[in-house]
């Protein structure tokens, strides 16, 4: 079981979705011994940080230079979760997702390593393609068939942990549909609930895409949805577990778009109003319409936390975080949904 008292744990990505998640449950463990690591940009995603508690920041380029230039500063760092890259599925710079996601990535699990620190990082469940059945961790890599760039890039590291054999030593989350608080600087990389929320309150309304197979019902293509809070409950078990190798984190249920949904006008009390709409043509062809997670490794690995049932994550994130307009808070979440 690894302590993550000894030493300082880097939270790479810290001011995204996931990262700042994960600090704000290591908070509420107890643990600021914490280095964050990120890209402050244009955006507000620094707020994320303002409620939680951490030793020290730095940017991600100064921390590839430490790691090459200056070791012996990062040398009290054990634990590592990698949550930092460009997430954006749209994003067409494929130069850019190689050095961001792909060759950063590398560069730090080489240097944990060679230094024998734990090191955790973030794929996807992109990292399928077009799978609709069967998302398991033991599929062949080399038989994936990623659908954009971003999955290429995380798709690409997974494949060279497990060329390498690094797979025996370090951990790979392919996170399913996360949602929750602490995503709103992600612009139209949003997840639906987010989007949603605000749609309803601007217009009273939430727009679904129309189904293109006769097999499913408008509203009724599934994905697995997971809240945040959970999905960082997981990793950090991950972690502590001493678990290698790629694990799914997701609820492993496949849940109807209509399902995601209908919680919110009942958080909002408003009556539903949900309308179709015609999908984009550039997604027709690359549009999946089942996704679940096999979650029975992740259980093998010992993880009884949480799965947060949809209704309850949903409602809990418009009224407790959207409606209100707060961010994780360590101080206002004794009571959360996914108490440890």
């Amino acid at each position: 079981m690894l302590d993550m008292r000894q030493g300082r744990i880097l939270v790479t990505g810290g001011s995204g979705m996931i990262g700042s998640a994960i600090i704000w449950a290591l908070n509420r463990r107890g643990f600021a011994n914490i280095l964050v690591s990120d890209r402050l940009d244009t955006s507000e995603k620094w707020k994320n940080l303002v409620p939680l508690r951490f030793e020290d920041y730095l940017d991600a380029d100064d921390l590839l230079m430490r790691i090459s230039h200056m070791p012996e500063t990062l040398a009290d760092v054990q634990t590592v979760f990698h949550l930092g890259a460009c997430s954006a599925t749209t994003e067409t710079d494929s130069a850019f997702l190689m050095k961001n996601n792909y060759q950063y990535t590398v560069s730090l699990a080489e240097w944990c390593l060679a230094n024998g620190k734990r090191f955790v990082y973030a794929s996807s469940a992109a990292t399928y393609g077009a799978l609709e059945e069967g998302l398991s961790e033991d599929l062949e890599p080399t038989t994936l068939r990623p659908l954009n760039m971003y999955a290429y890039s995380k798709h690409l590291f997974d494949l060279r942990a497990s060329r390498e054999g690094w797979l025996s030593y370090i951990t790979g989350v392919k996170y399913f549909n996360i949602f929750g608080p602490n995503e709103n600087h992600k612009a139209n990389m949003r997840s639906v609930v987010n989007k949603a929320y605000t749609q309803i309150m601007s217009e009273g309304r939430v727009t679904l895409f129309k189904s293109y197979r006769s097999d499913f019902a408008d509203g009724m293509q599934r994905r697995d949805f997971f809240y945040v809070k959970d999905a960082a409950a997981a990793t950090i078990h991950l972690a502590e577990s001493e678990s290698v190798g790629l694990f799914n984190v997701g609820s492993g249920e496949a849940r109807t778009w209509v399902d995601l949904v209908r919680p919110i006008f009942s958080a909002l009390g408003r009556p539903e109003r949900i309308e179709f709409i015609d999908m984009p043509s550039e997604l027709v062809d690359k549009y999946q319409y089942h996704t679940k997670a096999d979650i029975s490794k992740i259980k093998e690995s010992g993880y009884k936390g949480p799965i947060t049932p949809l209704h309850e994550a949903v409602h809990e994130y418009v009224a407790r975080y959207l409606m209100p307009g707060k961010l994780l808070d360590v101080a206002d979440d004794s009571d959360c949904i996914a108490a440890f």
